[in-house]
């Protein structure tokens, strides 16, 4: 009997012991473990996503303290659903889509048009390339000045493409998402994804270039 009690515990015991060897596990691994009963991986999925999907969801927003909000939402939604998550699917995917929706949910909230941050810009369109960079804070002061001269352009810009625009822009600019998962998280084909993002690539070009002369 205390044989057959030590064997039970030790099939329910966590497998993992140090969050560092949760931390090195990827997403899929982080689900199953989490499904499996060791909860302290949705911790590490929050640290894992919680950055990236702040940058996302304020880009499209456009409100630092609601994006916020918004992706305290995300998680909430995953914590509830997880379960449910069909795990032939990539998670990443699975959560970007949930951020999109409740973005996409706040724009037609309101009635003002939302401000995208970006950074800086270079002029090649490349199909593979991401033309939208961050600072680097290294640079010069005279650099740097430059660059946040362009980035205000780039925000007052970019907030004028449609919203449907906007966001196969940041997904696949800033956020380097393929094409594929464009497709799942906006629940567009793949070629309507391609299409918006050559329509907001030139609508962004002709709508800064006159302020670039």
């Amino acid at each position: 009997m205390g044989r057959t009690a030590l064997k039970a515990e030790a099939r329910i015991a966590p497998k993992f012991r140090a969050l560092a060897d949760l931390r090195v596990l990827d997403d899929t691994a982080l689900v199953n473990a989490y499904l499996e009963g060791e909860t302290r991986t949705f911790d590490v999925l929050v640290e894992r996503y919680q950055t990236r999907l702040l940058n996302f969801v304020y880009r499209i927003v456009g409100d630092r303290e609601r994006a916020e909000d918004l992706v305290q939402e995300v998680f909430v939604r995953v914590y509830r659903h997880l379960a449910r998550f069909d795990r032939s699917k990539k998670f990443s995917t699975w959560i970007y889509t949930i951020a999109s929706n409740l973005a996409k949910n706040e724009l037609r909230n309101r009635s003002r048009n939302p401000l995208v941050l970006f950074t800086s810009m270079t002029k090649g369109w490349e199909d593979e390339e991401r033309p939208l960079e961050f600072e680097d804070p290294t640079s010069r002061p005279d650099d740097l000045f430059r660059k946040r001269h362009v980035r205000e352009l780039v925000e007052s810009s970019v907030a004028q493409l449609p919203t449907h625009h906007r966001e196969v822009f940041v997904l696949r600019e800033i956020e380097g998402r393929s094409y594929e998962e464009i497709a799942e998280i906006t629940h567009c084909n793949l070629g309507t994804v391609k299409s918006r993002l050559n329509r907001a690539r030139n609508s962004f070009a002709e709508i800064i270039e006159p302020s670039l002369r």
